[in-house]
């Protein structure tokens, strides 16, 4: 029997934006899935949609769970998931998959080399549908030369988080940064690479909302190297600052790319509006 996989999705009222991560994760075709949406005392309808969602989930043999209340912001809601989540493996989705196959690629590429997380690329996308920036890491695992994987496509084990902890909320943005720092440091975390996108992340958020909230990631960054004792900070911070910048430079193949991805995921959502009618 496969694994089981917890996906976990926070939200603060942003009700249009749930439904399309909501669709996007109920068009996978992996089958033993944990489903956990933690809301954050929204009243712009959320919590009738996510009632009304049930259905759904009870169809397809998957676990749903989802839970509302004030909390101190992303992480500490992350976090409240990571609680509850009772899978193997523990993943997050605020954005959409690129395929219909994705979760299942993933946790495949995982067993394949008997690794501790897997990871793959993203591509930032904006509200027209442009490509605005592609994130291909690939998988050196050497924090020094700026390395981080897509924290979006970063499913892990879930003995990973009772070893090392779980996310820091006195971090505002760069908290995924700093448990990544945490984990990897040592390089005795094991992560399968998939050397494809995998995510198509709405662009816009927390940490890509203008120039003062990349300054805020670099100094949460900084702090975070600091705090788990890696030295040569800065030098790893500017370095990480300049595959940043070189990731909004887009080749034509990657536009197509994303055109192509973009257009087979429309058709499969069409596909499961259909079953969810019939």
């Amino acid at each position: 029997m496969s694994k089981k996989v917890t996906v976990i999705t926070t939200t603060f009222q942003d009700l249009e934006h749930l439904k399309q991560v909501m669709e996007s994760l109920q068009s996978q075709d992996y089958n033993n899935l944990e489903y956990i949406v933690v809301d954050g005392g929204s009243r712009d309808g959320t919590l009738d949609y996510l009632t009304k969602q049930r259905k759904f989930f009870d169809k397809r043999g998957w676990s749903y769970t989802f839970c509302s209340g004030k909390d101190e912001g992303i992480y500490d809601a992350i976090n409240k998931g990571i609680e509850l989540a009772k899978g193997e493996i523990i993943g997050f989705l605020f954005d959409r998959f690129a395929c219909a196959n994705a979760l299942s690629r993933l946790i495949a590429a995982m067993e394949e080399e008997d690794a501790d997380g897997v990871h793959a690329d993203l591509d930032y996308i904006d509200e027209e549908g442009k490509l605005v920036r592609h994130w291909a890491m690939k998988n050196s695992g050497k924090l020094e030369e700026g390395w981080m994987p897509a924290h979006p496509t970063m499913y892990l084990k879930r003995e990973i988080y009772d070893q090392y902890g779980v996310y820091k909320i006195n971090y505002r943005i760069a908290a995924d940064y700093e448990f990544m720092v945490r984990i990897f440091k040592d390089r005795r975390v094991k992560l399968a690479y998939i050397p494809d996108v995998l995510i198509h992340m709405f662009y816009g958020g927390t940490s890509t909302s203008g120039a003062g909230s990349y300054l805020q990631s670099f100094m949460e960054s900084m702090r975070a190297l600091k705090e788990n004792e890696v030295s040569h900070r800065f030098k790893i911070c500017l370095i990480r600052t300049f595959r940043v910048a070189s990731q909004f430079y887009i080749q034509e193949e990657e536009i197509e790319n994303m055109r192509k991805r973009e257009a087979l995921r429309l058709e499969e959502l069409k596909k499961l509006r259909e079953q969810k009618e019939a």
